[in-house]
Protein backbone atom coordinates (compact mmCIF):
# COMPACT_ATOMS: atom_id res chain seq x y z
CA UNK A 1 0.00 0.00 0.00
CA UNK A 2 2.94 2.15 0.97
CA UNK A 3 4.15 1.59 -2.69
CA UNK A 4 1.45 1.84 -4.26
CA UNK A 5 0.59 5.46 -2.65
CA UNK A 6 3.82 6.65 -3.80
CA UNK A 7 3.93 5.88 -7.07
CA UNK A 8 0.24 7.82 -7.09
CA UNK A 9 2.33 10.67 -5.48
CA UNK A 10 4.62 10.83 -8.55
CA UNK A 11 2.25 10.20 -11.12
CA UNK A 12 -0.06 13.10 -9.29
CA UNK A 13 3.13 15.27 -9.67
CA UNK A 14 3.35 14.47 -13.52
CA UNK A 15 0.30 15.06 -14.74
CA UNK A 16 0.78 18.58 -12.76
CA UNK A 17 3.88 19.60 -14.28
CA UNK A 18 3.77 17.22 -17.34
CA UNK A 19 6.86 19.73 -19.02
CA UNK A 20 9.21 17.71 -15.87
CA UNK A 21 8.37 14.37 -17.40
CA UNK A 22 9.08 14.42 -21.10
CA UNK A 23 10.40 12.43 -23.91
CA UNK A 24 13.86 13.64 -24.61
CA UNK A 25 12.95 14.54 -28.79
CA UNK A 26 10.31 17.07 -29.62
CA UNK A 27 9.32 14.53 -32.61
CA UNK A 28 7.96 11.96 -30.15
CA UNK A 29 6.73 14.40 -27.76
CA UNK A 30 4.89 15.99 -30.60
CA UNK A 31 3.11 12.67 -31.44
CA UNK A 32 2.84 11.17 -28.57
CA UNK A 33 1.98 14.03 -25.95
CA UNK A 34 -2.03 13.09 -25.32
CA UNK A 35 -1.32 9.54 -25.07
CA UNK A 36 1.46 10.15 -22.43
CA UNK A 37 -1.61 12.12 -20.51
CA UNK A 38 -3.89 9.51 -21.10
CA UNK A 39 -1.74 6.56 -19.99
CA UNK A 40 -0.61 8.86 -16.60
CA UNK A 41 -4.36 9.42 -16.02
CA UNK A 42 -5.36 5.27 -16.29
CA UNK A 43 -2.48 4.90 -13.79
CA UNK A 44 -3.39 7.01 -11.58
CA UNK A 45 -6.76 5.60 -11.45
CA UNK A 46 -5.04 2.16 -11.26
CA UNK A 47 -3.14 2.85 -8.45
CA UNK A 48 -5.97 4.61 -6.88
CA UNK A 49 -7.47 1.40 -7.19
CA UNK A 50 -4.96 -0.46 -6.02
CA UNK A 51 -4.70 1.63 -2.98
CA UNK A 52 -8.30 0.76 -2.05
CA UNK A 53 -8.46 -2.75 -3.02
CA UNK A 54 -4.78 -3.38 -0.16
CA UNK A 55 -7.04 -1.17 2.62
CA UNK A 56 -10.12 -3.45 1.97
CA UNK A 57 -7.59 -6.39 2.81
CA UNK A 58 -5.89 -5.01 5.67
CA UNK A 59 -9.48 -3.83 7.15
CA UNK A 60 -11.19 -7.00 6.19
CA UNK A 61 -8.22 -8.92 7.81
CA UNK A 62 -7.92 -6.81 11.14
CA UNK A 63 -11.69 -6.82 11.43
CA UNK A 64 -12.26 -10.40 10.84
CA UNK A 65 -14.24 -9.87 7.47
CA UNK A 66 -13.46 -12.73 5.21
CA UNK A 67 -15.28 -11.11 2.32
CA UNK A 68 -13.01 -8.10 2.45
CA UNK A 69 -10.25 -10.25 1.26
CA UNK A 70 -11.10 -11.58 -1.48
CA UNK A 71 -10.80 -8.60 -4.09
CA UNK A 72 -7.06 -8.91 -2.87
CA UNK A 73 -6.43 -12.18 -3.66
CA UNK A 74 -8.72 -11.73 -7.42
CA UNK A 75 -5.90 -9.18 -8.14
CA UNK A 76 -3.18 -11.52 -6.96
CA UNK A 77 -4.10 -14.70 -8.73
CA UNK A 78 -4.20 -11.80 -11.85
CA UNK A 79 -0.95 -10.95 -11.47
CA UNK A 80 0.28 -14.31 -11.33
CA UNK A 81 -1.10 -14.93 -14.30
CA UNK A 82 0.43 -12.02 -15.95
CA UNK A 83 3.88 -12.79 -14.48
CA UNK A 84 3.22 -16.07 -15.90
CA UNK A 85 2.54 -15.21 -19.64
CA UNK A 86 5.64 -12.55 -19.28
CA UNK A 87 7.36 -15.91 -18.53
CA UNK A 88 5.78 -18.09 -21.33
CA UNK A 89 6.56 -15.08 -23.40
CA UNK A 90 10.42 -14.78 -23.06
CA UNK A 91 10.22 -18.31 -23.01
CA UNK A 92 8.51 -18.30 -26.77
CA UNK A 93 10.39 -15.12 -28.09
CA UNK A 94 13.78 -15.25 -26.64
CA UNK A 95 15.08 -12.73 -29.27
CA UNK A 96 12.79 -9.61 -27.62
CA UNK A 97 14.77 -9.58 -24.47
CA UNK A 98 18.39 -8.46 -27.04
CA UNK A 99 15.56 -5.98 -28.89
CA UNK A 100 14.52 -4.66 -25.69
CA UNK A 101 18.16 -4.36 -24.26
CA UNK A 102 19.23 -2.73 -27.52
CA UNK A 103 16.36 0.05 -27.07
CA UNK A 104 17.36 1.28 -23.65
CA UNK A 105 19.38 4.56 -23.88
CA UNK A 106 22.99 4.23 -23.48
CA UNK A 107 22.96 6.39 -20.01
CA UNK A 108 21.48 2.40 -18.35
CA UNK A 109 23.89 0.87 -15.78
CA UNK A 110 25.55 -1.91 -17.28
CA UNK A 111 24.00 -1.48 -20.42
CA UNK A 112 26.97 -3.06 -22.81
CA UNK A 113 28.19 -5.59 -20.26
CA UNK A 114 24.44 -6.66 -20.44
CA UNK A 115 24.52 -6.83 -24.24
CA UNK A 116 27.07 -9.03 -24.18
CA UNK A 117 26.18 -11.91 -22.77
CA UNK A 118 25.39 -15.02 -24.62
CA UNK A 119 21.86 -14.58 -25.53
CA UNK A 120 20.47 -17.92 -24.29
CA UNK A 121 22.54 -17.30 -21.09
CA UNK A 122 20.79 -14.68 -20.49
CA UNK A 123 17.30 -16.03 -21.02
CA UNK A 124 18.35 -18.71 -18.58
CA UNK A 125 19.32 -16.08 -16.28
CA UNK A 126 15.98 -13.87 -16.68
CA UNK A 127 14.11 -17.17 -16.61
CA UNK A 128 15.09 -18.29 -13.04
CA UNK A 129 14.77 -14.77 -11.56
CA UNK A 130 10.94 -14.62 -12.71
CA UNK A 131 10.90 -18.33 -11.74
CA UNK A 132 12.01 -17.03 -8.03
CA UNK A 133 9.44 -14.28 -8.27
CA UNK A 134 6.54 -16.57 -9.52
CA UNK A 135 7.17 -19.10 -6.67
CA UNK A 136 7.11 -16.01 -4.07
CA UNK A 137 4.23 -14.68 -5.24
CA UNK A 138 2.46 -18.33 -5.27
CA UNK A 139 3.06 -18.31 -1.76
CA UNK A 140 1.61 -14.82 -1.19
CA UNK A 141 -1.57 -16.13 -2.42
CA UNK A 142 -1.11 -18.91 -0.55
CA UNK A 143 -0.69 -16.73 2.85
CA UNK A 144 -3.69 -14.43 1.70
CA UNK A 145 -5.98 -18.02 1.21
CA UNK A 146 -4.79 -19.13 4.17
CA UNK A 147 -5.95 -15.91 6.31
CA UNK A 148 -9.23 -16.24 4.23
CA UNK A 149 -10.03 -19.41 5.73
CA UNK A 150 -8.89 -19.03 9.25
CA UNK A 151 -11.27 -16.19 8.98
CA UNK A 152 -14.07 -17.84 7.41
CA UNK A 153 -14.04 -20.39 9.23
CA UNK A 154 -13.80 -18.48 12.62
CA UNK A 155 -17.00 -16.72 12.25
CA UNK A 156 -18.40 -20.08 10.75
CA UNK A 157 -20.93 -20.73 13.88
CA UNK A 158 -21.56 -24.19 12.49
CA UNK A 159 -18.51 -25.79 13.58
CA UNK A 160 -18.46 -29.41 15.60
CA UNK A 161 -16.26 -29.68 18.05
CA UNK A 162 -15.25 -33.36 18.84
CA UNK A 163 -13.18 -34.60 21.34
CA UNK A 164 -11.50 -37.73 20.75
CA UNK A 165 -10.38 -40.17 23.36
CA UNK A 166 -8.78 -43.35 23.15
CA UNK A 167 -11.84 -45.60 22.29
CA UNK A 168 -15.06 -43.20 21.81
CA UNK A 169 -15.02 -40.09 20.42
CA UNK A 170 -17.77 -37.28 22.12
CA UNK A 171 -19.92 -34.71 19.90
CA UNK A 172 -19.72 -32.48 22.17
CA UNK A 173 -23.27 -29.62 22.42
CA UNK A 174 -23.24 -26.23 21.16
CA UNK A 175 -22.64 -23.49 23.66
CA UNK A 176 -26.17 -21.88 22.69
CA UNK A 177 -27.57 -24.90 23.30
CA UNK A 178 -26.09 -25.71 26.73
CA UNK A 179 -26.42 -22.61 28.00
CA UNK A 180 -30.36 -22.27 27.54
CA UNK A 181 -30.62 -24.89 28.45
CA UNK A 182 -32.92 -26.32 31.50
CA UNK A 183 -30.33 -26.44 34.55
CA UNK A 184 -30.28 -29.74 36.09
CA UNK A 185 -31.42 -30.83 39.61
CA UNK A 186 -28.72 -30.13 42.20
CA UNK A 187 -26.56 -32.85 43.69
CA UNK A 188 -28.22 -34.66 47.04
CA UNK A 189 -27.03 -32.83 49.90
CA UNK A 190 -24.08 -34.76 51.82
CA UNK A 191 -25.29 -37.10 54.71
CA UNK A 192 -22.36 -38.32 57.45
CA UNK A 193 -22.58 -41.98 57.44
Amino acid sequence: QIINSLVLLILLSALADPDLYHLPSNDLRNEFYYMDEANMCIATSVSLLMILICAMATYGAYKQHAAWIIPFFCYQIFDFALNSLVAVSVLVYPNTIQDYLQQLPSSFPYKEEILSVNPTCLVVIILFFISIILAFKAYLISCVWNCYRYINSRNSSDVLVYVTTNDTTVLLPQYEDSASGTSKEPPPPYMSA
